[in-house]
C-alpha cells in the first residue's frame, strides 16, 4: 500500500481558504479527486491523506465528505479550535467519523508564534494525548523552540512536523534547524513528513542536491520508521509536477536504505502513525 500523506483538496467557490486569490497564480483554481487521480495511477500511489487548507470546521467537513465518494482518500487531518471552549464537543462529533485521522492548526499563519503553549490549547493537545489522537504541525524553524517545550509538558503528544519545519532550502540554511529538529526527534511519538521541499527552495533551479543535507539529517534523527512521503500537491505546482516531487524524494532518500524501509516512507508509516483502518 503506498501512501500520499500529504495533499490539498480544494474550491474556490468556497471562499474561507484567506490565503488563496488571484495573487496566488497557478494555486487559483479548483483542484479535485478527478486532477490528482491520474497523477496517483502513474505514480503507483494507492491512497492519500488530504490535509486542511482553510481555517474553518467547514472545510473539515467538505474534506469529510470527499471521502464518502473517493476510494483513493484513507483520511482526513482537518481543523478544529484548540482554543474554544466547545473543542471537546467539535472534537467528539468529528470523531465519530471513520475518516477523521488528525488535526491541524495553521501555526505558520498566526501571529503568536508561541500560541501553541497557551493554557487552553494545551488543555485540548492534552486530551489529544490521552486518546493518542495526532496532530499535523505546519510551522516554521522560529517555531521549534516552541514546539520542544510543547514536547516537554506533553511528552505523550502525538505529532508530525509537516514539511521538515520549512528550513530554508534555498539559501542553504542548516542552523539551528538542525540541532531543534533533532531535539524533537528524541520524542518516540514524533513523526516528520517528508513533504513541501521544492516550494522551500528555488522553486525554478531546483536540484536533488540542494534537498540532500536536509532529507539525511531527518533520516539520521528520526530514523527510517519515522518518516512518510507527502507531495503537497498541488501547492507543489509552483515548482514540480506530481512525478518530479515522487522521484525527488526517492532519489534524495539515503542509499543505503532497504526496500523495506522505502516502502514504510511510502505507505507504512503512514499507516501506522494515523492508524489508517480505511484502505
Amino acid at each position: 500500500m503506498r501512501i500520499d500523506a500529504h495533499q490539498h483538496y480544494w474550491k474556490t467557490e468556497r471562499n474561507d481558504y484567506g490565503w488563496l486569490t488571484p495573487e496566488s497564480g497557478p494555486l487559483y483554481a479548483d483542484y479535485m479527486p478527478d486532477d490528482l487521480r491520474p497523477h496517483l495511477q502513474a505514480n503507483g500511489i494507492d491512497k492519500t491523506i488530504v490535509v486542511q487548507a482553510a481555517p474553518t470546521v467547514a472545510e473539515t467537513e467538505f474534506l469529510l465528505s470527499l471521502c464518502e465518494r473517493e476510494k483513493t482518500l484513507a483520511g482526513v487531518v482537518g481543523w478544529l479550535d484548540l482554543d474554544a471552549d466547545d473543542f471537546p464537543e467539535q472534537f467528539a462529533r468529528l470523531r465519530s467519523n471513520r475518516y477523521f485521522v488528525g488535526i491541524r492548526p495553521m501555526l505558520q499563519d498566526l501571529d503568536d508564534d508561541a500560541w501553541i503553549l497557551r493554557p487552553r490549547v494545551i488543555q485540548s493537545l492534552k486530551r489529544l494525548a490521552d486518546e493518542q489522537f495526532p496532530i499535523d504541525l505546519l510551522i516554521f524553524p522560529r517555531h521549534l523552540p516552541h514546539i520542544i517545550t510543547l514536547l516537554e509538558q506533553l511528552p505523550g503528544l502525538r505529532a508530525v512536523i509537516d514539511h521538515l519545519a520549512k528550513p530554508g532550502i534555498k539559501d542553504g540554511v542548516l542552523d539551528p534547524w538542525r540541532d531543534d529538529i533533532a531535539a524533537i526527534a528524541r520524542h518516540a511519538n514524533v513523526y516528520c513528513k517528508l513533504s513541501g521541499m521544492v516550494t522551500e527552495a528555488d522553486m525554478r533551479h531546483w536540484k536533488t542536491a540542494d534537498f540532500v543535507p536536509y532529507v539525511h539529517h531527518v533520516f539520521d534523527v528520526f530514523g527510517p520508521q519515522r518518516v512518510m512521503f507527502g507531495s503537497d500537491w498541488p501547492v507543489c505546482l509552483l515548482a514540480a509536477d506530481y512525478s518530479q516531487v515522487c522521484r525527488l524524494l526517492a532519489d534524495a532518500l539515503p542509499q543505503r536504505l532497504s526496500e523495506r524501509d522505502r516502502s514504510a516512507i511510502f505507505g507504512g508509516n503512514a499507516i501506522d502513525f494515523y492508524k489508517l483502518e480505511v484502505l
